[in-house]
């Protein structure tokens, strides 16, 4: 069954250039990976001048998902990237979950 990775960030002005550039970082490597079906990002600006964007991978099953977690994490470790780090310095919130494809 299809796995959809979704995430949510809220990016403060100042961070959006950063930010940006790490989330193409991470997008240009999981199109690389055994098991990746597609992905999309989506952005808009709210009140306060912050970016609300979403991203979204969808991945063939969940071994291949968690697979794709691992490579993701080897590549941070071999880049001394600390994602957590990176969110909290930039005072970037994140909402991530996983879904389900509904079948017709």
């Amino acid at each position: 069954m299809k796995q959809i990775f979704i995430d949510q960030f809220i990016v403060p002005a100042t961070a959006q250039h950063e930010f940006k550039g790490r989330m193409k970082v991470n997008r240009d490597f999981i199109k690389k990976l055994d098991g990746f079906i597609e992905d999309r990002a989506f952005e808009r600006d709210d009140d306060q001048g912050n970016l609300i964007c979403i991203t979204t991978a969808i991945w063939q099953n969940e071994d291949v998902l968690q697979k794709a977690k691992e490579a993701v994490q080897q590549l941070y470790q071999q880049q001394g990237f600390d994602m957590k780090a990176m969110l909290q310095r930039l005072n970037v919130s994140m909402e991530r979950n996983t879904y389900r494809e509904i079948a017709d």
